[in-house]
């Protein structure tokens, strides 16, 4: 089974071409792929398949096998490779996700590496939340980007016990569906320091529906613009709110890493 390892600021997947069909158990693939000591090594899965309300819909799954509703960086490296494959030489693509259609631009960039933009929908931001979890009380404010997040701010992120108390989160009674988590630092009005904790996952380099999700929450808040930086491990995304019609866009870089071949038996 051939694969294409591609990275969006170190938030890593494995893609597959299915649109042709694909090889069976794509949770138990997911797993075995994202192994990083017995695979290829991965933040999870994603997988390209034929689409009647788009030009071409995906199916992502977390490095726990795992099926998310949609992936920011993961859907901007999907839009590069289906460039890469010849599949389309538009520059704007429809890609239908388990949260809905989403627009893909294809900007600047080379063969290995490109600037990626996709419309990412409209953020719902919930009432914030008062949650106990590792020990102390946490104030949560719940945003959908079409996949749940739960938005921390904190007045500064150094010693951060990020495993204990993201794991802590996203497993809350409070959401029986689990939840990403993101740790977020307003360092100005127009930037963000953030960390993350994916469900399914746990701790990456980036998020893109997470930058998006904190940018939701700051701006609601009143403690940032519409338009910021997000400052992730990985580095930087733009992220910028439209606030008359309501939709979100997240530009950053799509890289591919590699391709490689993993045997993966297709019969039980």
């Amino acid at each position: 089974m051939r694969f294409i390892k591609m990275q969006g600021l170190g938030n890593d997947y494995i893609f597959l071409n299915c649109l042709e069909g694909g090889p069976e158990r794509l949770p138990e693939l997911a797993a075995a792929l994202s192994d990083r000591h017995f695979g290829p090594g991965a933040d999870g899965l994603i997988c390209l398949f034929p689409s009647k309300r788009g030009d071409f819909a995906m199916r992502m799954f977390n490095a726990d096998g795992s099926e998310g509703e949609m992936c920011g960086n993961g859907i901007r490296c999907l839009g590069k490779l289906i460039r890469d494959w010849g599949l389309s030489d538009r520059t704007r693509l429809v890609i239908e996700t388990r949260a809905g259609l989403r627009l893909v631009e294809l900007l600047d960039g080379t063969d290995r590496e490109r600037t990626v933009r996709v419309d990412m929908g409209v953020p719902e931001v919930g009432t914030p939340l008062e949650l106990e979890a590792a020990g102390r009380r946490w104030r949560l404010t719940p945003v959908s980007m079409g996949n749940p997040h739960g938005v921390v701010f904190l007045e500064n992120m150094d010693g951060l016990d990020l495993e204990m108390i993201g794991s802590a989160l996203e497993k809350h009674p409070a959401f029986p569906g689990g939840i990403n988590v993101e740790f977020v630092q307003v360092s100005a009005r127009d930037r963000l320091r953030m960390r993350v904790w994916e469900r399914g996952s746990g701790e990456t380099l980036a998020c893109g529906t997470g930058a998006c999700a904190a940018l939701a929450a700051a701006v609601s808040a009143g403690r940032a613009e519409p338009a910021a930086q997000v400052e992730l491990p990985g580095g930087l995304l733009e992220v910028r709110w439209d606030r008359q019609s309501g939709h979100m866009d997240l530009t950053g870089p799509a890289v591919t890493v590699y391709e490689g071949e993993y045997p993966w038996k297709t019969d039980e």
